[in-house]
C-alpha cells in the first residue's frame, strides 16, 4: 500500500475513533442528565428499582459527567491521551459484562441487556479503532 494511501486510511480511522469517543461522551452525558432530571423514567425503562435517596444517583451522574469530559479530552488528541482510551475500552467492556450478568441473574432487569449491548459496542469500537491506528 503506498504511503499516501496508508496515511489516508490511518487518518480516517483516527477520525472514526474521535467520533466514537464523542458519541460515548454524549451517551454518558444523556444518562447523567436523566439520572438527575428524570430518574423515574430511567428506572422504568430499565425495570430497575430506584435507590431510597437521590444522592446515589446524583453521585453516579457526577461520575458519568466526569467520564464524558475525559472522553472529550481524549477525542481531541487520541494519541496524546491514549491512556484514557485504554481505560475507556476496559471500562466499557467491563460495564457490558456487569450489565449482562445483572440482567441474566435478575430477569426483572432485562432492560439492562440494551445497556450491556451499548457498552460492548462502544468498547469494541474504541478498541478496534485505537488498535488500528497503532
Amino acid at each position: 500500500m503506498p504511503d499516501l494511501a496508508r496515511f489516508a486510511r490511518r487518518f480516517f480511522l483516527l477520525r472514526l475513533l474521535r467520533v466514537s469517543l464523542v458519541l460515548g461522551a454524549l451517551y454518558d452525558l444523556v444518562f447523567a442528565v436523566l439520572m438527575v432530571a428524570a430518574p423515574q423514567g430511567l428506572a422504568e425503562r430499565f425495570d430497575l428499582p430506584l435507590p431510597g435517596a437521590p444522592f446515589y444517583l446524583w453521585l453516579l451522574a457526577l461520575l458519568l459527567t466526569m467520564l464524558a469530559a475525559l472522553y472529550l479530552i481524549a477525542a481531541r488528541d487520541p494519541r496524546r491521551y491514549s491512556g484514557i482510551i485504554g481505560v475507556a475500552v476496559a471500562g466499557r467492556l467491563a460495564g457490558a459484562i456487569v450489565f449482562a450478568v445483572a440482567a441474566a441473574r435478575e430477569p426483572a432487569w432485562a432492560g439492562l441487556w440494551s445497556a450491556a449491548a451499548a457498552d460492548a459496542v462502544f468498547g469494541l469500537a474504541h478498541a478496534l479503532l485505537w488498535r488500528s491506528i497503532h
